[in-house]
């Protein structure tokens, strides 16, 4: 028996380390782990979430696929309601990543104890960078993924120093070789002159540091797509 995760999940499992007792953050239907325990790449998992109704579905899919024993489920904020001793690696996919950063905000020992973790934003992906870098977390690797026309990105994250990263590389993170880099870039490029156009005409000291700001990491952008493509000749 298998579960066939879309790419956006499998991107972010294929992330979990082999053998970890894994704690999934806003598990809804508990996929993710049940595809993991099914695949014997992990014993063991937590499946956490804020509400109820998700909880209750993620017993029903560990019901149906005949893993009850192998998952407990935590009605909690984030991993308030797990203890440290209990797993050993976290996975919080499919939130904003201010959400997510707020979540590592209230559980320090997370990177006392060097918990690694994976971690698949939908959005705010500057913002959790940056918070990741200045609050003793490192990015040791970034995937993508495409599911329909939209592109995912997905950390995995250890404590430790980060090097420093460009505006640029806080909006799109670092080149790779991954083949769907470009599109990526793209995607910013396209985003960011978007915005740009948006603001071009207002007024205001903030806007002028703003639109200073987005012209930063715009042109940052369009230097790493060069780099990238360079590397493809």
């Amino acid at each position: 028996m298998r579960i066939e995760l879309k790419p956006r999940l499998r991107m972010a499992a294929n992330l979990v380390p082999a053998g970890a007792r894994l704690a999934d953050v806003g598990t809804d239907h508990a996929y993710l782990p049940a595809a993991l325990l099914l695949e014997e790449k992990i014993p063991f998992a937590i499946a956490a979430d804020l509400r109820q109704g998700p909880l209750d579905r993620a017993r029903a899919t560990v019901r149906e696929y005949g893993l009850t024993g192998k998952v407990a489920f935590r009605l909690c904020d984030g991993l308030t309601g797990i203890s440290p001793d209990e797993m050993d690696a976290v996975v919080i996919a499919g939130m904003g990543g201010e959400t997510i950063a707020a979540i590592l905000e209230t559980t320090p020992w997370v990177r006392e104890r060097g918990v690694p973790l994976i971690l698949q934003p939908m959005s705010s992906m500057p913002e959790l960078r940056g918070w990741l870098s200045a609050n003793g977390y490192y990015i040791a690797e970034e995937r993508l993924a495409r599911e329909g026309d939209t592109l995912y990105t997905a950390f995995l994250v250890h404590a430790g120093e980060m090097s420093p990263l460009t505006p640029a590389e806080l909006w799109a993170g670092k080149n790779s070789c991954d083949p769907l880099r470009k599109t990526w870039l793209d995607q910013w490029i396209a985003k960011t002159g978007w915005a740009l156009e948006g603001i071009s005409k207002a007024r205001g000291e903030r806007t002028v540091a703003r639109r200073q700001a987005l012209k930063e990491v715009h042109s940052g952008l369009i230097d790493m797509k060069k780099e990238w493509e360079t590397w493809q000749k």
